[in-house]
């Protein structure tokens, strides 16, 4: 029989991802959400399992459950032995927790402190953590490994990050029989091959490439720039872009170290290569064969100039690394946003 895997945060962008090479890799995914971020589709599952049931002729089993609620969570893992637990659950945008910053800390930590809780009562031992390249804050030095210094986090977002990270390294050192994956994630593009799952952020989008995306397909009028007087290649900010895909398999090789018993580890998962947003309009611009207007707005409040990945201890320990390019990455998100202009609300 398959082994149990939680997904939290399972209908979102990364979390469905991830599903779908959970299901590759031959596991069985139990998936939560709150419909926070996630679309609610018939029957109220999210829309993004529901096409994953599709492509891949298979029923995935969903509970909508927020993490805020400790007894609902004490009750799923009363019904299911799960051999681990992917937590990708919680607010994301870099802006709204620098507004917003009180309901970050509240959610965020929250919501992890119930998990690893009912997680330890359970004698559920294993996890794989989303976390994210904010903990480094203002980059010291190029490409960022994961020795780099961490917690000088520039947003409340990123801090909750670095915070969760604390509370998971503190409990690997008293519970020794834990083992944890804490991966670093850089900026996650793209979409499934296929085109029928993808990112779709409700509202104004709070990532660069949904909005270039988003321009693209007619749903915007133009692309704001924040900031084009960084000391970078053309003055806008540098990231390290991953596919999504990319991302998801990591969290496979992860899974798999994990059964070493190897205690708490932590990786960065990215590519290496930084490119600015002004390239990134025009790589959208070549994948999309349509003009994307834009205009330069005043610098956002926690952003950071360049920040790119060392990820060579993953390929080192994990047997990971990244395999699409740029225009891969580009072209997946343009097939996904041509094909659900209006996002999963498009009908299939």
């Amino acid at each position: 029989m398959a082994q149990k895997v939680l997904v939290t945060g399972g209908g979102g962008y990364i979390g469905s991802h991830c599903v779908v090479e959970l299901i590759e890799a031959g596991f069985c995914p139990v998936a939560i959400d709150n419909f926070s971020n996630a679309v609610r589709g018939k029957g109220d599952i999210p829309e993004s399992l529901l096409r994953i049931e599709k492509i891949l002729d298979t029923k995935i089993e969903f509970h909508e459950l927020d993490m805020l609620d400790r007894p609902g969570l004490e009750k799923l893992f009363k019904l299911h032995s799960f051999v681990a637990v992917m937590h990708f659950a919680g607010l994301k945008a870099v802006g709204e927790s620098v507004e917003q910053p009180l309901r970050y800390y509240r959610v965020n930590l929250t919501a992890t402190m119930n998990l690893l809780e009912v997680m330890q009562t359970h004698g559920v031992h294993n996890l794989v953590f989303s976390s994210s390249a904010t903990v480094y804050g203002e980059p010291q030095h190029l490409p960022i490994t994961e020795e780099h210094p961490v917690g000088g986090c520039t947003n409340p977002y990123g801090k909750t990050k670095y915070f969760i990270e604390e509370m998971i390294m503190d409990h690997c050192k008293a519970e020794k029989d834990w083992n944890a994956m804490l991966l670093r994630y850089f900026n996650p593009i793209g979409a499934h091959s296929s085109g029928v799952i993808g990112e779709d952020p409700k509202g104004i989008p709070n990532n660069l490439l949904p909005y270039v995306a988003q321009v693209a397909v007619g749903r915007r009028k133009h692309l704001n720039v924040f900031g084009n007087d960084y000391n970078t290649i053309d003055g806008t900010g540098v990231r390290d872009y991953i596919h999504v895909v990319d991302l998801a398999k990591g969290h496979i090789a992860a899974l798999k170290k994990l059964k070493e018993n190897c205690g708490c580890k932590v990786y960065n998962l990215g590519t290496g290569t930084g490119y600015s947003v002004l390239q990134m309009v025009k790589a959208m611009e070549k994948a999309s064969g349509k003009k994307i207007l834009y205009q330069i707005a005043p610098r956002r409040e926690g952003d950071v100039a360049s920040c790119y990945a060392d990820p060579s201890l993953a390929e080192k320990e994990l047997a990971w690394k990244a395999e699409f390019d740029l225009e891969r990455m580009c072209m997946d998100l343009w097939r996904w946003q041509a094909k659900n202009p209006t996002g999963f609300t498009t009908a299939t």
